[in-house]
């Protein structure tokens, strides 16, 4: 079977879940997107992905890219596609399109636009042509508008794949069928399932978590029960093909019911809702194998046999604070009844308000960010066990400064600066799909910190205080953060990592601060990156530099890219995700080097075309230029303000030495080719000599994203090009 580009979409958050599952369709992954994932595929693995994802909202058949600059540019090019294949002259069809640009400025004129360019392909001289159908098309085509570019598909999955068919009626605030199964996955439900364990929803609503995970357990096609797909009518749809892959799934399921030794069990105190969850269960076939009841949460005693299993449950959480206020004795009786009658079981709870999971008493080792529709939500992993109750604070540990509030009054207006910043920057960094970026840079001159937010992670940076400070007093303030951040970010206090951050001197710049090996995945622009808070002074990830990776992600497609000084390889994975035909990074550390080789990997890009060179950035752009070392369309420079490494034969000092670099690397550029060139010395100024001698933009301001618009020296920025 020949080879086909697909685009699945998926809730925000889902996107890296959707590309692991993605393999077992047997799709290779091509690179990811906010609520997407691009891969590659026969029409077989489309149809899998139809049939068996859990996770995908709409399976895309890519057909072409066309130029999307103006409305009519796109139609010229939409007209002149061969739609002859996909619709018959007299067949119904409808447009989905998304986004806009400057030209194209809203969606249905986009339609339209699409609508006419197809019409006017396939309308015969005696007038026959297509009809528009909203209500019954025979296909859905799918146009996504990307800056100057119209992505045009045919959508394969006719109504959103959450839809399996078994919920017509719904619970109070019911949880999506998609968003539910990977709340599952993320619980690893699964495997515990493959083992026998139960799974059990005290608070179960309509039931969806226990259905979901009666199917996972029993091998169920989600998309079994469907009985129409967005391909049905199509005019390239393989019949035999589906009707194939129909019976083996109906095949597995038989199977499936037979083996699994999971049970299932769901409590609700409200009486309709039970009666919606049963005929919900009645729908998906699963009576045998779920049972609900009116229960109330206090007299939940767990009925189940098995030695171990999953509490999986999404309670209520209000969306105002008084109400999550009164909310609290509901989460402490979850975590009484749990500790009680659940010891060695799982428990998840996902909520839009984790701080009332602290009233849990338990320790959570694991939290996902996510969305419940709109809302942003989390996913807490616990484990109920002793050893994981309610952690006990050891005081006068060595070299630890304790959380504690000296001064409340204080502590308070940290406390209300934080909530400030995390409703305004919070949500513009959630509405723009951002999981790392900066809440607070020391906006009070009380609390000289830096806080970042990691995913479900924080790093706090204390400025180191002047000698005029009484060292007593900046314990006492570090102390307080370290007691007001975890409560107002609605974090345990052991997933935020505090370290001092003061001017580094000789060999201490490159030193280890730690050795805990704990690295952890974050994403940024569809891409996965490995960070690690505790064991060097920086992170793995410079947060203030993100629009410019975006940015080189942007203008990447189809060139070839050198990143100097690459630090960790982040700019690389941008380029190479964004589509970068060959890349190539150099820096003089091993562990950089190893770190972003591992990024590489993490995001399935092909060592052979993205290269890394282990050496010092100025001998290598003093030699003489190897194969494939010049004649670079982008080139991405960060040096280091100063560096004396063991491993130079001199010492690098920005200030006196970038005139050199930049004329270096121009050498390096194709052309019409663009240098970036940035670097963190304040007091940097750029030599007067590469404006002279070189086309030359400063684009700091460009770079600077909100959540570091309070300090917008954290770096300088130019675009630099050989003049006309």
């Amino acid at each position: 079977m020949s080879q086909n580009e697909f685009f699945l979409s998926c809730p925000k958050g889902l996107e890296y879940l959707l590309a692991d599952e993605m393999a077992g369709f047997g799709m290779t992954v091509a690179r990811h997107a906010p609520a997407g994932v691009w891969g590659q595929g026969t029409l077989e693995s489309g149809y899998r992905a139809c049939l068996w994802s859990r996770l995908a909202n709409r399976v895309i058949l890519h057909l072409a890219t066309v130029e999307g600059r103006s409305g009519d540019a796109m139609y010229e090019a939409l007209k002149a596609m061969a739609w002859e294949e996909h619709l018959h002259v007299s067949g119904r069809f409808r447009v989905v399109f998304i986004g806009q640009n400057e030209a194209i400025r809203n969606t249905q004129y986009g339609v339209q636009r699409v609508k006419d360019a197809i019409v006017d392909r396939l309308r015969k001289p005696s007038g026959v042509r297509p009809a528009v159908d909203t209500d019954d098309p025979d296909i859905t085509i799918s146009v996504r508008l990307h800056r100057g570019e119209a992505q045009v598909g045919l959508d394969l999955s006719g109504e959103s794949l959450h839809k399996r068919g078994y919920r017509t009626e719904k619970g109070i605030a019911p949880l999506r069928e998609n968003l539910a199964a990977a709340l599952l996955l993320r619980a690893g439900w699964p495997d515990m399932a493959r083992t026998g364990g139960d799974l059990v929803d005290p608070m179960c609503g309509s039931g969806t978590l226990l259905i979901e995970g009666a199917m996972m357990a029993c091998d169920m096609a989600p998309g079994l029960a469907r009985t129409a797909y967005g391909f049905s009518r199509w005019p390239g749809h393989d019949a035999r093909l589906w009707e194939t892959l129909r019976a083996e799934a109906d095949e597995r399921a038989q199977i499936g019911r037979r083996t699994s030794r999971s049970r299932f069990r769901g409590y609700d105190e409200n009486a309709r809702v039970i009666a919606t969850a049963w005929h919900n269960i009645q729908r998906a076939g699963l009576e045998d194998r779920i049972h609900v009841e009116k229960q109330a949460l206090a007299d939940f005693q767990n009925p189940s046999n098995a030695s171990t299993g999953l509490i999986l449950t999404n309670p209520p959480y209000g969306e105002r604070l008084s109400e999550r206020k009164a909310l609290g004795p509901l989460y402490e009786t979850l975590g009484e009844v749990v500790r009680t009658h659940a010891q060695g079981w799982e428990l998840g709870v996902f909520t839009g308000a984790p701080e009332l999971c602290h009233a849990l008493g338990l320790r959570s080792h694991r939290q996902y960010k996510l969305f419940n529709g709109q809302l942003p939500a989390q996913l807490l992993l616990f484990t109920v066990a002793p050893e994981n109750e309610a952690r006990v604070r050891h005081p006068g540990e060595p070299g630890k400064v304790e959380p504690r509030i000296a001064n409340p009054e204080r502590a308070e207006m940290l406390r209300n600066r934080l909530r400030k910043n995390l409703k305004q920057i919070g949500q513009w960094a959630r509405k723009n799909n951002i999981e790392c970026y900066r809440l607070y840079d020391a906006d009070m001159p009380e609390y000289a910190l830096a806080i970042d937010c990691y995913g479900d992670q924080v790093h706090l940076q204390e400025y180191a205080p002047p000698k005029s400070v009484d060292a007593r007093a900046a314990r006492e303030r570090l102390g307080e953060a370290l007691a007001v951040v975890p409560e107002v970010l609605g974090i345990d206090a052991d997933r935020l990592v505090c370290k001092q951050r003061q001017r580094q001197a000789g060999k201490a710049q490159y030193e280890k601060q730690s050795a805990s090996g704990r690295y952890f995945t974050v994403h940024e622009g569809g891409c996965a990156l490995r960070v690690n808070l505790q064991d060097y002074l920086d992170t793995g990830l410079f947060l203030d530099h993100r629009p410019v990776r975006q940015w080189i992600q942007s203008q990447a497609k189809g060139k070839r890219f050198l990143n100097l000084f690459c630090y960790t390889g982040a700019a690389t994975v941008h380029a190479g995700v964004g589509g970068a035909r060959e890349t190539v990074s150099v820096d003089m550390s091993k562990t950089y080097l190893q770190w972003a080789r591992e990024n590489l990997r993490l995001n399935h890009l092909d060592d052979r075309y993205h290269r890394l060179v282990h050496q010092d950035c100025l001998q290598w752009l003093e030699a003489k230029p190897g194969k494939g070392e010049r004649d670079f369309d982008l080139i991405f420079m960060d040096p280091p303000t100063f560096s004396n490494s063991a491993r130079m034969e001199g010492v690098l000092d920005v200030q006196r030495d970038h005139p050199q670099l930049i004329r270096q690397a121009m050498a390096r550029l194709a052309p019409g080719g663009v240098l970036v060139f940035s670097n963190n010395f304040r007091r940097f100024r750029l030599d007067p000599s590469i404006s002279e001698a070189f086309d030359v933009r400063d684009v700091t301001r460009q770079t600077i994203d909100r959540d570091f618009a309070r300090n917008p020296r954290i770096h300088q920025c130019w675009e630099i090009r050989a003049k006309a």
